[in-house]
């Protein structure tokens, strides 16, 4: 081949993934792969060793879903694939775009007990949105292109390309042209599309009619990048924002028409789906914890669903308008499409400012001098009264008229809910309450900080009480498949997505044991970041559903032994902080705030009773039969 480039598969692979303008890569090196690192090392990729390949999946998981970028990992034949599992369906669940990397035995000794030999492509197939496995060195371009362009379209997802080590090893002679890439599948959302016009019509005419309308967002906005059209949309068209743990964020916190929280654990957002009259879910799967175990009180009401995955209509609803399509420009168009419909008060008040002038203006002596320009205004004015008179039918003004009092009504009820739990969460209760630890977070973080979550406990609390300041993904939980030691390598992928950014990572003990060899891997790194442990002695969400269900010193297998994270983080050569007065919170995390070469430790001392674990500043109870599943 004329002005070719001979170079063994690993390059071409290393090169192919650099023409989409790559992140870094997150993984652990084997023989099969041994040619891409190499030339990942001389073609300046960015591969950083992790020291269990699950974490590298969700460090890739959380770079992905704060930068919206393509997230990479890899692993080497056999355990080092099979690792990837449970990271790569949190991307899958989460609609993450991930490529992740995969070595796999020679084709010519395969099936022969190869070391570390698996079936490892039909382990991982189920995992992901699509394994593509590398058959011929030269489609090696062509197809990092492929799973870069389905990993970034549709619902976002996670794609494993599976390379036998003969591709890997072999050496082929490729045209430079080969190495091209269309930037647009580097980053979600690639392609957006919108909802046929006939359903967004539909969409519109329930929304018009609506009295008390609640939208529930989901992680999709964020997908989408759409959390300033659904604060514009909703703050034109009065309508309360509920959200999912994922789609906290939607709109901030503090916007006076969020309503919070919604499902097993609320604020003020079930009630206000009680008393609503029409239902937008937007890029919200409506799962099990979103609806309270499929009890949401759903069932009646007019519902509107927007998502990008058209799987998602219909699974935990029956009857709803359907709009399929990419949530920002959905949100758009039904922006415009309402907007034309529905009174405008801003449009109103220039009307009449227009014709209070014009009353005045036509009894000055100069406006009557000059005829056919007084005839032209008076004509505008009466153009003017029309579009007012016909700008919405009567019930669209009344309408208009009692969401201005129900939106009202939904920033005095959260500054009520505010009030009533302020006593806990200012408790001086040692050990700690996790509502005074929440607190504090929500006082010390800035404005464009980031607070991961990892599963479970603090994912609960943190999603019920943790107030993100502005609209945008500020609030990074697992909840794709809620696993448990996500929040350590989580903050590794954060803090690499956003260096400027301030990254908190919230974790429990059982959390941080499952992934604290992550710790070596961010203080090699020199990554600043606050890793929160929460330290309770016990798998806290299983001990506190023991004792609600069976009673008071009825656990098995719940129990951790007492250990001193601190310590060990400074053992590992991080900060290492032991917090066991909830007055000491604020000064340990604005130490941590300060050392911007190292993770830092905060060896938080929670309670220890099981009947204050659940999440909730009520430590709220429930009365259950046997087979219940109270939170």
């Amino acid at each position: 081949m004329k002005g070719g480039m001979e170079m063994n598969g690993g390059e071409a692979l290393a090169r192919a993934i650099l023409a989409h303008s790559p992140g870094p890569i997150f993984g652990m090196g084997g023989f099969q792969l041994l040619p891409f690192y190499d030339a990942a090392r001389r073609l300046g990729l960015k591969h950083h060793l992790v020291n269990d390949e699950r974490c590298g999946a969700f460090a890739a998981d959380a770079y992905a879903k704060v930068s919206g970028r393509v997230g990479l990992c890899d692993g080497t034949l056999g355990p080092g694939a099979t690792n990837l599992v449970t990271g790569l369906i949190e991307a899958l669940n989460a609609g993450s775009p991930v490529v992740a990397l995969i070595g796999d035995a020679h084709r010519a000794h395969a099936h022969k007990h190869m070391t570390q030999e698996a079936h490892q492509v039909e382990i991982l197939r189920p995992a992901c949105k699509e394994l593509i496995r590398i058959e011929t060195m030269e489609r090696i371009p062509e197809l990092v292109r492929r799973a870069f362009q389905i990993a970034t379209t549709g619902r976002p997802g996670p794609v494993v390309l599976d390379v036998p080590e003969d591709v890997c090893h072999g050496t082929f002679t490729y045209d430079p042209d080969m190495f091209s890439a269309n930037l647009r599948y580097a980053r979600v959302p690639a392609i957006r599309c919108r909802p046929e016009r006939g359903d967004l019509q539909r969409a519109v005419e329930l929304l018009a009619n609506s009295r008390r309308p609640i939208m529930l967002c989901g992680g999709g906005v964020h997908i989408s990048g759409a959390t300033a059209e659904i604060e514009r949309f909703a703050t034109e068209f009065l309508i309360p924002v509920a959200h999912t743990m994922s789609g906290k964020g939607a709109i901030a916190c503090s916007h006076p028409l969020n309503a919070g929280l919604f499902g097993r654990y609320d604020r003020i957002a079930n009630k206000l789906i009680d008393q609503s009259d029409c239902v937008f879910v937007v890029g919200c799967k409506l799962g099990e914890i979103a609806t309270k175990r499929y009890s949401l009180g759903l069932e009646g009401k007019p519902i509107v669903h927007l998502d990008i995955e058209p799987d998602e209509f219909q699974r935990t609803i029956e009857r709803a308008v359907v709009l399929w399509g990419d949530i920002k420009a959905a949100i758009e168009d039904l922006t415009t499409a309402l907007a034309s419909v529905l009174p405008n008060p801003e449009l109103n008040r220039l009307l009449d400012d227009f014709d209070s002038s014009f009353s005045r203006w036509k009894q000055r002596e100069s406006f009557k001098e000059r005829g056919p320009l007084l005839d032209k205004l008076e004509e505008v004015n009466r153009l003017f009264r029309h579009v007012r008179s016909e700008e919405s039918p009567d019930e669209h003004r009344v309408a208009r008229q009692e969401r201005e009092v129900s939106a009202a009504e939904v920033a005095r009820q959260m500054t009520a809910w505010r009030k009533s739990v302020s006593a806990r969460m200012t408790s001086s209760e040692v050990p700690i309450s996790m509502s005074r630890l929440i607190h504090e977070l929500n006082e010390a973080m800035p404005e464009d900080g980031i607070l991961i979550a990892d599963g479970g406990f603090a994912a609960h609390w943190a999603g019920l009480l943790y107030d993100t300041k502005r609209g945008g993904r500020g609030f990074v939980p697992d909840r794709g498949f809620a696993s448990i030691g996500y929040g350590l390598p989580a903050a590794i992928g954060a803090k690499l997505a956003a260096p400027e950014r301030r990254v908190v990572a919230i974790t429990g003990d059982g959390g941080l044991n499952m992934a604290l060899g992550e710790l070596e891997t961010a203080r090699r790194m020199g990554l600043g970041f606050t890793l929160i442990v929460v330290n309770n002695a016990a798998s806290g969400y299983v001990k506190a559903l023991q004792h609600l269900m069976y009673g008071k010193g009825n656990y098995v297998s719940a129990d951790l032994a007492e250990t001193n994270y601190a310590a060990v983080a400074e053992a590992m050569g991080c900060q290492g902080i032991r917090v066991e007065n909830p007055n000491d919170i604020v000064a340990a995390l604005s130490t941590a705030a300060t050392d911007a070469g190292r993770p830092t430790v905060l060896d938080v001392v929670v309670t220890r009773d099981p009947a204050k674990m659940l999440p909730g500043v009520d430590s709220r109870t429930a009365k259950v039969k046997a087979g219940d599943r109270v939170a």
